[in-house]
């Protein structure tokens, strides 16, 4: 069976909103050195062939990710390629190859797609939908990346959550960036 993997962004203080300018997917400051960073999302990457995303982050990665004709990351190349699946009740046109809809109920979409054949489904942003998942008990793995950064404010990942699982880490991995990536797995898994 394939597991789902959340995979997001964070600050120190939880934070997984884009809001402000703490996080750029595309960042190529000199100053900065991401190549461990960006090596473990390659890795990361190659263990999964299904993107799963709510309706708003699709549509904000569709109009960012086709359009990166220098991404040297490989971030680009692997999305326009990736089987990725996008949960929507209003969507029916997703206008980026590899995409299938999902209108029907959570539960079993997700449990459908775990079950088939294959390697992960890894989410990332998508916030809503990520905590309709996690209320659903569908988490497999969670994979904060944590930025060396406090906004105070914006939308987090388990706010409001309720029985959210015990959760078990499986690995710390620190980055020369500042960024530290924790890696918990629920309890039951």
């Amino acid at each position: 069976m394939r597991e789902l993997i959340v995979t997001e962004n964070c600050t120190i203080d939880g934070v997984i909103e884009l809001a402000g300018d703490w996080f750029s997917p595309g960042d190529t400051d000199p100053d900065v050195d991401r190549s461990d960073v960006l090596a473990v999302l390659e890795e990361q990457r190659e263990n999964a062939d299904a993107f799963l995303l709510g309706r708003v982050t699709f549509e904000d990665m569709r109009g960012y990710w086709p359009k990166q004709t220098d991404d040297t990351t490989g971030i680009s190349a692997y999305l326009d390629s990736v089987s990725k699946y996008v949960v929507s009740r209003t969507l029916t046109e997703p206008e980026w190859r590899n995409t299938t809809v999902l209108s029907g109920k959570l539960r079993s979409e997700i449990e459908d797609l775990k079950a088939a054949e294959g390697k992960d489904i890894v989410t990332t942003g998508s916030i809503s939908l990520v905590r309709a998942l996690i209320a659903e008990g569908l988490v497999d793995e969670y994979r904060l990346f944590v930025y060396p950064v406090v906004t105070g404010e914006g939308r987090r990942l388990f706010e409001g959550a309720t029985g959210v699982p015990k959760l078990r880490l499986v690995e710390e991995r620190t980055f020369a960036s500042g960024i530290v990536l924790l890696r918990y797995r629920t309890a039951s898994r």
